[in-house]
């Protein structure tokens, strides 16, 4: 594994096959800003592409006074926002299909596994209501694995007001999913 300094210097220098591994180190975090508030799948290939173009045009810049992919996920926000806000796309309500709760399921009994997916669907759909913000640094946290400081950073958001979104965040899906439990069992 190459250290980041190195990958970047190279990068910057024009070397190609460094940039592609910074591309395949950072995808999946690309894929992930983009994906939680893009719906059409043709518009986030696009716009990802268009996300490492900005991180080769812009790598000179990297400063080191972040990690390089907290660095990236700012810009990848950035750049979903701006194209949210271009095609007059409401902030606070985007669809999202990614089935990322999936990947936890680990039960191989079927009828366990029919459950689960429903319960990921219903969270899916429940995630997709919430607003933006809360949505944004749910994705950031629980998914990328970031501190409050970066989620800060990559939203521009004091580290207080990240704190509070997930929790409300956390609340309000909660209360939806206590809510679904009980009609389940209801039936």
């Amino acid at each position: 594994m190459i250290d980041e300094k190195a990958l970047i210097s190279r990068t910057i220098q024009g070397d190609l096959q460094a940039f592609t591994l910074l591309i395949k180190q950072h995808e999946r975090l690309v894929a992930h800003m983009i994906g939680r508030l893009i719906k059409n799948n043709e518009e986030r290939e696009e716009l990802c592409q268009d996300v490492f173009l900005k991180v080769y045009d812009r790598l000179g810049e990297f400063n080191f006074q972040s990690k390089l992919s907290t660095w990236i996920a700012t810009i990848a926000y950035r750049h979903a926002i701006n194209h949210l806000r271009k095609r007059r796309i409401p902030l606070d309500h985007i669809p999202d299909e990614e089935r990322f709760f999936s990947s936890f399921i680990q039960d191989e009994n079927p009828e366990s596994l029919l459950e689960d997916k429903d319960m990921d669907d219903f969270i899916l759909k429940q995630i997709d209501l919430l607003p933006t913000s809360y949505k944004t640094v749910l994705t950031l946290y629980h998914l990328e694995g970031m501190s409050y400081e970066e989620i800060g950073a990559v939203t521009a958001m004091p580290e207080g007001t990240v704190k509070s979104y997930l929790f409300r965040a956390r609340m309000l899906l909660k209360e939806k999913v206590k809510k679904y439990i009980a009609k389940e069992e209801w039936l």
